[in-house]
């Protein structure tokens, strides 16, 4: 679904929305990362899906493998992660990646082999700089309570960095009504480098947003930007082209495009990765 630009009906669109629907579901066996079987249906509290894991792929990963809808710029990987009480990915591999990952509800329990051991909740923010190589493991350590996290890898601007990790957390008036910024390029990688709190090898940034009902945000992409925008909660419709989008619902948003998001009855959870224009980004399968 495209909206074109008001200057020409004939333009590039300037919001072309990614459906749920159209997300890639994975509900991988326990086994795969080390968890124990499935508990009987109904027979465990806090559970709120049968299996333990439920992913919506955005980007091709894992069973998910598509050349049509590889990244989008920069953003190779956007994972959105359900993850029931006492389960978790068991210790495994990355290099040369970005990771980042934002804690949408519960507690993330993070162990890495640079020595890291935390646990974040709502509205914090963590990266890992993979580079020439990092093993870490990420649990749901409460037996009561899912968590789900959004988790984004993003294309570094070298290979062979020197493997990093750090964190941040937001306060909910931090993020109400605004934009907060949370992620951007370290010292010299490109726009706005060195101010965010995470700080990333790349021309990317990353920020979010929780709206009252009924609230209007304002959302800009500069010329020569490009970004991926996500609902991860509640419904937001934007009113200069009306175009709507509700939970699980992104969009792909060109160079030029100016939206006027307003909250529905529920409230709107917003995310948004910025970074520079590259041409051909976009899924090619819709």
């Amino acid at each position: 679904i495209v909206r074109a630009s008001s200057s020409s009906a004939a333009a590039a669109p300037e919001i072309r929305k990614i459906p749920n629907s159209k997300l890639f579901v994975s509900e991988p066996p326990p086994q795969w990362f080390g968890n124990e079987s499935n508990p009987p249906k109904g027979s465990a509290p806090g559970w709120t899906n049968e299996n333990w894991l439920k992913s919506r792929f955005h980007f091709s990963f894992a069973e998910y493998n598509t050349h049509k809808n590889a990244d989008y710029g920069v953003l190779r990987v956007m994972n959105d992660d359900l993850v029931q009480p006492g389960r978790g990915f068991g210790t495994h591999g990355h290099a040369n990646m970005e990771i980042v990952t934002y804690i949408v509800e519960g507690s993330l329990t993070h162990k890495d082999s640079m020595g890291t051991s935390e646990s974040l909740g709502r509205g914090s923010i963590q990266f890992m700089t993979a580079g020439t190589g990092v093993r870490h493991s990420e649990h749901n350590l409460d037996k009561s309570n899912p968590l789900r996290f959004i988790q984004m890898w993003i294309t570094p601007n070298a290979g062979g960095l020197a493997p990093n990790y750090g964190s941040h957390e937001t306060s909910p008036d931090e993020r109400k009504n605004r934009w907060c910024r949370l992620v951007g390029p370290v010292p010299g990688a490109g726009a706005n480098a060195g101010t965010a709190p995470v700080q990333i090898n790349q021309d990317a940034g990353i920020s979010v947003a929780e709206i009252d009902a009924g609230q209007t945000l304002p959302l800009s992409v500069p010329t020569g930007r490009q970004a991926y925008l996500l609902c991860v909660e509640g419904s937001a419709t934007d009113g200069a082209g009306g175009e709507s989008l509700e939970r699980h619902d992104a969009a792909e948003l060109k160079a030029g495009t100016e939206l006027s998001l307003t909250a529905g009855s529920e409230g709107a959870h917003l995310l948004v990765v910025e970074m520079a224009e590259r041409a051909g980004s976009g899924r090619k399968d819709l």
